[in-house]
């Protein structure tokens, strides 16, 4: 059984919003916050070097309670500005989906 199958049905044979529901669940699990409602950004399918597709999709969410608290997987953890990503090593594309989302909020007058 998957564990979205243990949430009531939202219709008599199906189960709608469940990638909201994971996506906040998962950055609770992961970073000990409480996100709002997911928005979609963009995708990525990229090639691994041994020959797996791999389909990744980008999310952004405004923050609502917690503090970080990493899982045992993640390291380190920095809270920076659009203006400020570049100067981090991160996979590629990300810094400019940060500042696409920044553009969607307005905060670059555009």
């Amino acid at each position: 059984m998957t564990e979205y199958q243990t949430l009531p049905k939202t219709n008599e044979d199906a189960w709608y919003n469940i990638i909201d529901w994971l996506l906040k669940k998962e950055v609770r699990e992961e970073v000990g916050l409480n996100v709002d409602k997911p928005h979609y950004l963009t995708d990525l399918v990229f090639i691994r070097p041994d020959g797996f597709p791999v389909i990744t999709l980008s999310y952004w969410c405004w923050y609502r309670s917690g503090k970080v608290k990493l899982c045992k997987d993640l390291i380190d953890f920095r809270w920076v500005s659009p203006d400020e990503v570049t100067g981090y090593d991160l996979i590629s594309g990300i810094d400019e989906e940060i500042k696409e989302v920044d553009r969607l909020l307005g905060k670059k007058g555009g």
